[in-house]
């Protein structure tokens, strides 16, 4: 049975951050609101976690995880950005995008895609903003989509009763957008839009 924390959306109660942190240090994944829709996460590079979100959302080695950052500096640990991708991030950052970049060796091998990207994204939400400031490292996440489903869960009361069996930890920081965020790959010769969400995406369209 997981835990369920209300957790307030401009004012994080930071005892139940501490729990929340606490239970990622300890290998839970939790369900968490992000600027877009809900999302799974869990700390990075734990395979029994991750694990759990893959059959969780039956996702297969083709699926681009997302390390959710607080800042640009997290960014550029975990991913190679020249300068011009880096003032584009910079200026469409925090904010609901998800950016396809080359990873670096920091980045554990079993969350690349066969191309080796990772997906990195600096959400504006006081909730994740609190939870990475604590933890001191990006969260590992996916949009919260079930399977068969096409829009990701947004009801944090519904998220509980589906998921309440499968994760550690739902937190409600209020209904969230049935968008899931815009990605958009910097990994070729010019941005591309990979699916369009609720971050504009005429400014990375050529």
């Amino acid at each position: 049975m997981s835990q369920f924390f209300q957790i307030h959306p401009d004012n994080p109660q930071k005892r139940l951050i501490d729990q929340a942190v606490a239970i990622l240090r300890e290998g839970g994944v939790i369900v968490y609101p992000t600027d877009s829709g809900y999302a799974l996460g869990c700390q990075i590079g734990d395979k029994h976690a991750l694990d759990r979100i893959r059959e969780l959302r039956r996702l297969d080695d083709r699926h681009n995880f997302t390390l959710v950052c607080r800042d640009l500096s997290e960014i550029s640990t975990y991913a190679k950005v020249d300068n011009t991708v880096y003032r584009l991030l910079k200026a469409y950052t925090p904010g609901p995008y998800t950016f396809i970049l080359e990873a670096t060796r920091e980045v554990p091998r079993r969350i690349q895609s066969r191309r080796k990207t990772i997906g990195m994204r600096v959400p504006d939400n006081a909730i994740v903003l609190a939870l990475l400031e604590g933890l001191g490292e990006p969260i590992m996440s996916t949009t919260l989509i079930l399977p068969g489903e096409s829009l990701p869960e947004c009801d944090p009361y519904e998220i509980r009763q589906s998921l309440e069996h499968h994760v550690d930890l739902v937190i409600d920081g209020g209904y969230g957008s049935m968008e899931p965020s815009t990605v958009v790959d910097f990994t070729g010769e010019a941005p591309e839009v990979l699916r369009r969400g609720l971050g504009d995406p005429t400014p990375f369209e050529v």
